[in-house]
């Protein structure tokens, strides 16, 4: 079983990875690339700069981090996180999976979601998909609120789809509504000129990516695990 569990999230984790950083590249890159020219201009203008309230994690590094240097060294780098993440989420799937002694690609893919809905969907509610030039709260808040919720979520629906009792589906509602109760943190200030346009275009397709993502590593982890698990 323990190999099913981990040839099983590693192939699925790489095929996931693939297709993500494909759909990246194809929709999400290209609005990344927008977004930062309108926060060079930002940048290029004081006035505009001083009023924005940005906060750029990244620049807080300086000279020395390290960035892609071009669309071949970006490809790279995306796809490396892809797939190191893939795996880690496939291997939380196939261990469900197999906890509950159920796989196949339909299980595979409502498993999929039950990770999207956790990771993506729920806290994306609070703290939507962040573009170069938006406003931004601190990091450490957003870190906890995001964790927080990402928790939240998977206890609630665990306690709705599997345990299958209505008191503890109550339960599990309350435990997903109250991240989103209390709130996520909020930013100092409006975005550095970016169209909201812009924003709710990148906020589709970074979810529509991730629902893919999701989809495609739910469902090959699913066949797979249900293949090999056969054969040992």
């Amino acid at each position: 079983m323990f190999r099913a569990i981990v040839l099983s999230a590693v192939v699925a984790g790489i095929i996931g990875g693939i297709v993500a950083t494909a759909a990246q590249s194809l929709r999400v890159t290209p609005l990344i690339r927008e977004a930062e020219t309108f926060e060079a201009a930002a940048r290029r203008s004081p006035d505009e700069g001083a009023v924005s309230g940005h906060n750029d994690d990244h620049g807080q590094h300086g000279e020395s981090a390290w960035t892609p240097g071009g669309t071949t060294e970006t490809i790279a780098a995306t796809a490396g996180a892809n797939t190191l993440a893939g795996v880690g989420f496939a291997l939380l799937l196939t261990a469900a999976m197999a906890l509950h002694r159920r796989a196949g690609w339909y299980v595979g893919f409502l498993w999929g979601f039950g990770g999207f809905a956790s990771f993506t969907l729920a806290p994306a509610a609070g703290l939507p998909p962040e573009l170069p030039g938006m406003a931004t709260a601190d990091l450490f808040d957003r870190q906890v609120w995001w964790i927080g919720t990402a928790v939240a979520t998977a206890i609630g629906l665990g306690l709705i789809f599997l345990v299958r009792r209505l008191a503890w589906a109550a339960l599990g509602a309350v435990i997903i509504l109250a991240p989103h109760l209390i709130g996520a943190p909020r930013a100092a200030g409006p975005a550095a000129g970016l169209p909201n346009e812009l924003i709710v275009e990148f906020g589709v397709a970074s979810l529509a990516t991730n629902l893919l993502f999701w989809s495609v590593l739910g469902i090959a982890a699913g066949i797979l695990y249900q293949k090999l698990h056969a054969t040992d």
